[in-house]
């Protein structure tokens, strides 16, 4: 097993990336893209969707973890690359049906950042402003078969791979990094249901109100708001993140 990253100093920000507007008007469309709400001014969309015109645009990114969707391209061309136990099942997060990317090694984190890598070139390419590689926390759901230390070696590859395609990268959740997540090249955080949890304080003291924050109940979005709703980009948003039509759409921003 790695030790324990070190801890670093973030190189400065290439002058041609810019992070999201403080305290803006957000929209999380990671599960289905629509044109956005007034005020919004940053909206978060999955890779395979196309940027809002005219406004800032965070790309999301499943880095750690294989979308349910793509189980199949993974297998058959990186199965080496999905993590299994010693019985050889794949380890599965349950609640999304997604299967462990293997970040244990440093050779399998290399191949992971190049995929990945390229898949944030691509970010970039379609317009996008900044990533949000997701599941950072999969270590946590991996039957102790990853450790946190491998989860900052592998955000250490690609954080300049995003900076390198002039797009500035976000620490999704995962408030155990403290302070190596930004040591390790981070540039500002996304969370869920910090207000919910009483850990909005865990990101803002690492990125002060570099922060976004997406609640998914009232309680939660009510408590956020209270705690952090005047600096920080704070939305209310359904779980699913359907957009406007659906049954269970749901947004509110404060």
């Amino acid at each position: 097993m790695l030790g324990a990253a070190p801890a670093r100093a973030a190189a400065p920000l290439p002058t041609a990336i810019t992070l999201p507007p403080v305290n803006a008007g957000f929209d999380y469309q990671i599960g289905a893209a629509y044109p956005p709400p007034a005020g919004v001014t940053v909206v978060s969309r999955d890779r395979t969707a196309a940027p809002a015109a005219g406004i800032y645009n965070i790309c999301y990114v499943n880095a750690f973890q294989a979308q349910p969707d793509e189980a199949s391209w993974w297998k058959q061309n990186h199965d080496d690359l999905l993590l299994k136990n010693s019985k050889g099942k794949y380890v599965v997060d349950s609640g999304w049906n997604e299967i462990l990317l293997d970040t244990s090694t440093a050779a399998k984190r290399t191949a992971l950042a190049g995929i990945v890598g390229g898949w944030m070139d691509g970010c970039a390419t379609a317009g996008f402003n900044a990533v949000e590689p997701d599941n950072i926390d999969s270590y946590e759901r991996s039957q102790s078969l990853l450790t946190k230390a491998n989860a900052i070696a592998y955000l250490q590859l690609l954080a300049p791979r995003a900076h390198a395609a002039n797009l500035a990268i976000g620490q999704k959740n995962t408030t155990e990094l403290g302070t190596a997540g930004k040591a390790a090249g981070l540039d500002f955080a996304i969370a869920e249901q910090c207000g919910r949890y009483k850990e909005c304080g865990d990101y803002t003291s690492v990125y002060g109100t570099n922060l976004i924050d997406i609640e998914y109940t009232d309680g939660g979005f009510t408590k956020a708001c209270t705690a952090v709703g005047a600096t920080v980009s704070v939305v209310r948003r359904d779980e699913d993140v359907t957009a406007p039509g659906s049954s269970t759409y749901v947004y509110n921003a404060c």
